[in-house]
């Protein structure tokens, strides 16, 4: 494992075209920060939240926006050791965080109804946004990256048919004046895990009791399918990965049987019929 400064220089150095430029371009390129917010950045415990802080260190120390930061963790019930290596993680990476607790776990457990990962997933950001802004937060930062988005337009097509994708930052519909930005949006997870790799921690993955018990959770294989899915088709165009991105960005509205804004449906034959008048 290297020095903490080893590690801090290695996000803007070594690993510089990999993980620190798509992070920044994300940020500017979706317009994630303004001067004068203050960002809860919440930390799961994976290695995706644990980069997500270090880089957001680091952009606050160089970067040109002035903004102010905090770092969350809450803990839904977490068996001893993985608590334990979160804290040791924190201390390790030099992460300030505030950590609270809820019964999350045990209330996705018990559950019978719907996918409990959604439900976890939700109440977590529940948990988060109110703690937040109890903080005088306006936005809180998750770790989501680009795979993650990937898989979302696809799970989306062939699980959900529609065309939609997890958005680089959202308005809370629940916490008025507060919003979600996820600045890990442009960096691969191969590029992360590599980082990992090279400072020598053991983060969590999923931690939940309930993946302990079940491995198999629907949700969760169905991601699984569509990891394995686009590792496929790399081998057969290397361009696979950034053409699934491009096609929420570059939609073709004059080649579309239709789409919907709101409340509001719009179909082709509409604009066909006044065409041909």
């Amino acid at each position: 494992m290297g020095s903490l400064q080893e590690i801090e220089r290695s996000i803007i150095k070594k690993y510089r075209k990999e993980i620190w430029r798509p992070f920044v371009k994300g940020i500017d390129t979706y317009q994630m920060i303004e001067d004068g917010d203050k960002i809860a950045v919440c930390i799961s415990g994976g290695k995706d939240s644990f980069l997500l802080a270090k880089c957001m260190q680091e952009l606050q120390k160089h970067g040109k926006k002035h903004f102010e930061l905090s770092f969350l963790v809450m803990d839904p019930g977490y068996k001893e050791e993985n608590h334990q290596l979160i804290l040791e993680n924190a201390k390790k990476l030099n992460i300030p965080i505030q950590l609270f607790h809820s019964n999350i776990f045990e209330v996705v457990k018990n559950e019978t109804k719907g996918s409990p990962c959604y439900l976890c997933a939700k109440m977590r950001r529940g948990f988060l946004y109110d703690r937040a802004r109890e903080l005088g937060c306006n936005k809180i930062a998750l770790g989501h990256h680009y795979d993650d988005v990937l898989e979302t337009i696809l799970l989306s097509m062939f699980y959900a048919g529609e065309i939609r994708t997890m958005m680089p930052k959202l308005h809370s519909t629940n916490f008025k004046g507060m919003e979600l930005i996820r600045p890990l949006y442009l960096v691969k997870e191969s590029n992360i895990i590599a980082w990992q790799k090279n400072s020598g921690f053991t983060f969590l993955n999923c931690a939940c009791h309930f993946t302990e018990e079940v491995n198999e959770k629907e949700e969760l294989s169905k991601r699984r399918e569509m990891k394995r899915l686009i590792q496929y088709y790399r081998t057969v165009n290397s361009h696979v990965e950034d053409n699934i991105f491009n096609s929420v960005s570059n939609i073709n509205l004059d080649a579309i049987i239709g789409y919907r804004k709101g409340k509001d449906r719009y179909v082709f034959l509409e604009e066909y019929k006044k065409n041909n008048q």
